[in-house]
C-alpha cells in the first residue's frame, strides 16, 4: 500500500515529465510561455480545491507522547476541521498487547522499535514503519536534590527509586542503562510505574527518592523534580516508529496524520518538546 511519501514521490515524478514534455523547442518559447502559466494556475486551484480529510481515527501513542501529540492532533484538526484523532496513550508494550487482542486502533507511535516490530511480524501494518523521533533517559530527583545524588552509582543506596515496569521500553532502557553502569538496585527499594508518566509522578508526589525516566517527560514536569544527566556512555537512544494499521477503516485520514507527524512542522513540534531528531 502506498504511504504519504510515496505518493508525494509520484505526484512530483509525474509533474516533472509534464513539464519536461511543455518545453519543446527554443523557436517556440514566447509562444509557449501563456499556456504554461495558465497550466500552473490550473494545478494550484486544483490543489487549493482539494478537500482536507475528514472521519476519526484511533492513535495508540506511547505515555511519552502524550504532551507533543496533543499538540500536533491539535494543530492536524485546525488545518481539518472535519477530522477529528482521538489519542489512547500507555505503555508501547501494552498498546501493542491490546492492537493485537483485536483492539481498535488505526495508526501506532511507540517509544521502542520491538512492540512494533512484534506487529509488522503478525502482518498488523498497513505499510513499514518509520522512526520519527528519538529519545534518551535522564535521573529525576526530588526538587533541590536532597539524597545528593550524581550518578546511576548512587541510586543502589539512595532509597526507593521508581523504575518502569519491564515490559515498558522506559523499563527496558533503564535496565539497559544500569547493567551498562554496572549498577544493582536492591529489588525492595523498587517501585514500579506502569508507564512513564507513572514512574515520574511517584517523585514528583515523594514517594520515590529518584527515578529513570526520558528526557522529554523531565523536561515537561518542570520544578517538580530536579535532573541528573546520565553520562553517554551508560545512557540509551529510544528510537520512536510510528506506522498505519491494516485494521484502519480510514487509510487515508491515518496516513495523512503520520504524514503531518513526519513532516518539517511536525517534526519542529517534536523538536520544542527535547525529542531528538529522526
Amino acid at each position: 500500500m502506498m504511504n504519504a511519501t510515496m505518493k508525494a514521490t509520484a505526484i512530483l515524478v509525474v509533474l516533472a515529465v509534464a513539464l519536461t514534455g511543455c518545453g519543446s523547442d527554443d523557436d517556440a518559447v514566447s509562444d509557449t510561455t501563456a499556456p504554461q502559466t495558465a497550466a500552473a494556475t490550473a494545478d494550484e486551484s486544483t490543489a487549493a480545491a482539494t478537500p482536507a480529510v475528514a472521519g476519526t481515527i484511533t492513535v495508540s501513542a506511547a505515555a511519552s507522547l502524550t504532551g507533543v501529540f496533543t499538540t500536533l492532533e491539535e494543530a492536524f484538526t485546525a488545518a481539518n476541521p472535519d477530522a477529528t484523532i482521538d489519542i489512547n496513550f500507555g505503555s508501547s508494550g501494552q498498546l501493542s498487547t491490546q492492537i493485537q487482542s483485536g483492539a481498535p486502533a488505526d495508526l501506532a507511535a511507540f517509544a521502542d522499535e520491538a512492540p512494533m516490530a512484534v506487529l509488522d511480524k503478525a502482518g498488523l501494518l498497513a505499510g513499514p514503519a518509520e522512526i520519527f523521533a528519538r529519545n534518551q533517559l535522564v535521573i529525576v530527583t526530588k526538587p533541590g536534590n536532597p539524597k545528593g545524588i550524581s550518578s546511576l552509582a548512587d541510586l543502589a543506596t539512595a532509597g526507593i527509586i521508581s523504575l518502569c515496569a519491564d515490559t515498558a521500553p522506559c523499563g527496558k532502557f533503564a535496565n539497559q542503562a544500569l547493567a551498562s553502569a554496572a549498577v544493582s538496585i536492591p529489588e525492595n527499594s523498587v517501585t514500579r510505574g506502569q508507564d512513564v508518566k507513572a514512574t515520574l509522578t511517584a517523585v514528583a508526589q515523594g514517594d520515590a527518592e529518584a527515578a529513570i525516566v526520558y528526557v522529554t517527560d523531565a523536561a515537561a514536569s518542570g520544578d517538580s523534580v530536579a535532573t541528573v544527566e546520565i553520562p553517554e556512555a551508560d545512557n540509551v537512544v529510544a528510537k520512536y516508529p510510528i506506522a498505519v494499521l491494516g485494521s484502519t477503516q480510514n487509510i487515508e485520514l491515518a496516513e495523512a496524520f503520520m504524514a503531518f507527524v513526519l513532516s518539517d512542522d511536525g517534526q519542529a513540534a517534536l523538536g520544542d518538546a527535547g525529542f531528538l531528531s529522526k
